[in-house]
This record gives structure tokens, sequence and C-alpha cells, in this order.
């Protein structure tokens, strides 16, 4: 998971963790291969769910289980605030949740299908494409590539807390003119100094879109456009579901110790590290984009070859590109978590029994957290029972 704790007066954003930051990584590993004893099946999942929801407050929940070759499980229950839970269900497979940093893996993804296409290498350097500003930045960074950004090796400070976006300076211009200015000042930074095999940051995101943005002559956005909803059909929009539609889930978050629906016009922005975070799908969009990878794990080719995919997954060991992995008794797993604190969105994929595993909520709180574990919990043993 990575909070984009961008918003310090959010009382969640001060308590969220990042699990790739904070050392938590490997324990939720563990408990997301707890294994309940007894069999669950398919008829049982909108009670578990409708159960744990109750248990975890959280307000809306979608969830799936994916094949290459179909959707097993599709679902998606609750309201769109927890305000309304006195009401009917008003939630549908249409309605939006936010990826937090599942955007990682969709910015990896359109980057695959630029070096696919000899539009840059994985090993093209960052001043390959940017001689302009060299002396202008930290020549700690003179070596880092597009892989090393996307697999979180340039040691580019984490960006991943209110604090540090509150001491950037003075960004001008569009959007994309300020996350250029962003780059630039990020670049100027010490590198992270850590014996870790990687250092997650959600600003190496921003300059690894940058590189994209330069051989594309597109902005990252309109990749995301052009790759996800013209060329996949693939409905997807920026930042949160109400910020774009009427009648879309709320995020949620805690003010005072209680779970509230966070407002369209509240003042809290991602954009400068959009490419790490700050995409939302519908559950029907989400699996599909899960299937095309299984898909592409399993030696098929559909809008990338099978050795792309495979590189996708497994270009490092621990964290590739977008996908953190670890291995356990029988299961090659790639997994993600994402929240900006108000949503939380998980997905995992395993890439021996090539199935895939999501949970989508309306709430990044610790509560609701805990409930999209034990969701996938349920899910992977009605999976596992069903195998043997």
């Amino acid at each position: 998971m990575d909070c984009l704790n961008i918003n310090s007066n959010c009382s969640l954003a001060k308590t969220v963790l990042s699990i790739f930051d904070r050392g938590v990584f490997k324990s939720l590993m563990i408990i997301v291969l707890t294994i309940f004893s007894s069999p669950i099946y398919a008829q049982d999942f909108a009670a578990i769910a409708k159960s744990i929801m109750e248990k975890d407050s959280i307000p809306a929940m979608a969830f799936a289980i994916v094949t290459k070759d179909s959707i097993i499980i599709k679902n998606v229950l609750g309201h769109h605030k927890i305000t309304e839970l006195d009401t009917e269900s008003n939630v549908n497979p249409k309605d939006y949740f936010h990826l937090g940093s599942n955007t990682k893996a969709i910015t990896g993804f359109v980057a695959a299908k630029l070096v696919e296409d000899k539009l840059v290498k994985w090993d093209t350097k960052f001043f390959d494409l940017f001689p302009e500003v060299k002396d202008k930045v930290n020549p700690a960074y003179s070596m880092i590539t597009l892989e090393d950004l996307l697999t979180h090796r340039a040691k580019i400070q984490p960006f991943t807390s209110g604090v540090e976006y509150q001491n950037l300076p003075p960004l001008k211009g569009d959007k994309q003119e300020k996350r250029e200015g962003f780059v630039e000042y990020v670049l100027t930074l010490s590198p992270v100094e850590s014996s870790n095999s990687f250092n997650y940051s959600n600003a190496g995101y921003s300059v690894a879109a940058l590189m994209l943005e330069k051989v594309t002559g597109q902005s990252w956005e309109e990749m995301i456009s052009e790759v996800l909803e013209r060329k996949l059909k693939i409905d997807v929009v920026f930042d949160w579901p109400n910020r774009n539609f009427e009648n879309q889930p709320y995020g949620h978050w805690l003010e005072d110790g209680k779970l509230v629906p966070v407002a369209p016009n509240t003042a809290y922005d991602l954009s400068m590290a959009e490419p790490a975070g700050d995409l939302s799908m519908n559950i029907d969009s989400y699996a599909k984009y899960i299937q095309l990878h299984i898909q592409g794990l399993s030696g098929e080719t559909n809008f990338l070859r099978p050795e792309t995919y495979n590189h996708l997954f497994t270009a490092k060991d621990d964290y590739a590109i977008g996908w953190g992995n670890y291995t356990k008794d029988d299961q090659l797993i790639s997994e993600h978590a994402g929240s900006d604190g108000t949503f939380f969105t998980y997905a995992q994929i395993d890439r021996k029994s090539l199935i895939g595993y999501i949970v989508m909520v309306n709430s990044g709180s610790e509560s609701a957290q805990k409930g999209v574990f034990e969701m996938i919990n349920k899910m992977k043993t009605s999976a596992t029972s069903v195998n043997e």
C-alpha cells in the first residue's frame, strides 16, 4: 500500500501507514495467506462481504475473482456514503473506486507498450532524454534509468507524506508544467540512503512519467486515456470518483474518531504524484485489466507480448514494475495495495495458479483495510477448495 498523505489536516492521513516504507509489507503478506478451514462457495460471497462491511464499517465493497478465461466472481455491495446505510444499496458495477498506488502498475503497463514500440528502453537513462537539466540537479541521479524509477531503485525521496508536499517551492503553469517543475525539484534533493533492496517512492513514478511524456509528445493523462479507454475499452477516470460524476462512491476517512464521507471539494491534491496513485476504475474495468495480465502470464499475446508481461512481474524479485512479489509454499504471488487515505484497493495475482483477486472499498481506515484482507482470504479459500 501507499497512502499519498498530501492533506496533512486529514486525521487519517496522519495515521495510515505505508506498507513499503514502514516495514509492514511482509506481515500483510502473511495475513493475506492465512487460509480458513471451512470451504466457502460462490453463493456465499455476498453474505460474507456484508458481514465484513458491517463489522469493519465499510460503506461499499467491490470484489472479483479472475482467471484468464473468465470473471468467476464479481459483485459490488453497499452505499456511496456511510450516511446512507439506512437506505437501499445504491452501488452498481459501473461505480468507480479510487486505485491509489495500484495506479503504479498502470503507469508501468503504459511504459511497457512504449518499450515494445521501441520509443524507449527499460535502461534508457533519464538524462539521455533531459540533458539540459543535468547540471541543475543532484549528480547522484546521473545514471538512473526508466526501470530504476519504476522498480523504486533510483533512491528518489518517497513523497508519501503531506509534509514533503508542503515544502515544495511554488510551481507554475498547467498540471503537466507543474509536474515538470516538481520533478526538477525532486532531483535536486539528496538520494535516499538505505540498505534496502528498494526504496518506495511516489515521486519516482512522476520522474518516470516525464520520460514517457518526452518520447511520446503526449501528457501522461493523454497516454492513459489512449491506451486504456480508446485501445482497450477500459473505463478510467483521474482523481476521485465523485470529482468526476455525481452519484458515485465517496471516499471516507476518520475525523475525531468517526468515519465521514469526503466531499469532492475537499482541499486534497494528488496531481504531482498522479502517475503514482490517482486513477479510479470500476470493478468491471479493473477486472478486465487484471485479466489481461493473467492472459499474458499464461503465454497469450493481447495488448502486450507474454515476455513483456513476464518482465512487468519479474524485473526484480521483491518489487518489480508496479507489483510487489513474494513466494510462499507453492504460490508465486504478485500484489499491490493502494490508498490515498479515503479508499483502499488491493489486487493479487497467483502467477502459478493464474488466478487474480480484487477487493475495492470506499474507506481508507485501518478497520477497512483489515476487512479487505479478510475478504481476500475468503476468496482464496474458495478458489483453493475448488481447485482441490
